[in-house]
């Protein structure tokens, strides 16, 4: 199962939503067994991101996906327990890694290999660069260890 992060570096409201959303839609496009949303340079939350973030779950927990948030400020962290939603995610920070829940922790495996795994012998090669997010993003993948991840991140529109 597919571990994708989106790094939210720009506020979770209203006026983001839009743009927001079409990440969390194409993120949701790729059948992601795990989604981490990385609010450590996210700024705010509002009522309508709390809807996004519930309405992700909802649609990631239907496929036996899950969504989790990591790195939370202490402001965002307290808006998240008042709406209880630490309640029904998982909310951690980076001294605690979030992990897909079927893969173990490597005791002593080697590091990860670095940028896409090389196709198989006579397979096409898969086409150079990053996958196109809507304005303000930017994503890659690889597959350390045969698994495939990804990362999305979400900026201020300018």
């Amino acid at each position: 199962m597919p571990l994708i992060e989106v790094a939210l570096t720009t506020e979770l409201d209203r006026a983001a939503l839009s743009v927001t959303g079409l990440v969390f839609d194409r993120v949701l496009a790729l059948s992601p067994g795990h989604v981490v949303v990385d609010l450590a340079d996210c700024r705010h939350v509002d009522a309508a991101g709390i809807g996004l973030l519930l309405d992700v779950h909802r649609r990631l927990a239907r496929r036996q996906a899950v969504l989790s948030l990591r790195d939370p400020s202490p402001r965002i962290r307290k808006i998240l327990q008042t709406a209880r939603l630490d309640q029904v995610l998982s909310v951690t920070d980076t001294a605690q890694p979030v992990r897909p829940a079927d893969a173990p922790p490597p005791a002593d495996a080697p590091p990860p290999p670095v940028g896409p795994a090389p196709p198989p012998a006579g397979a096409a090669a898969p086409p150079a660069g990053p996958t196109p997010l809507p304005t303000g993003g930017a994503a890659r993948s690889s597959g350390p260890n045969g698994r495939p991840y990804g990362r999305a991140a979400v900026a201020s529109p300018s």
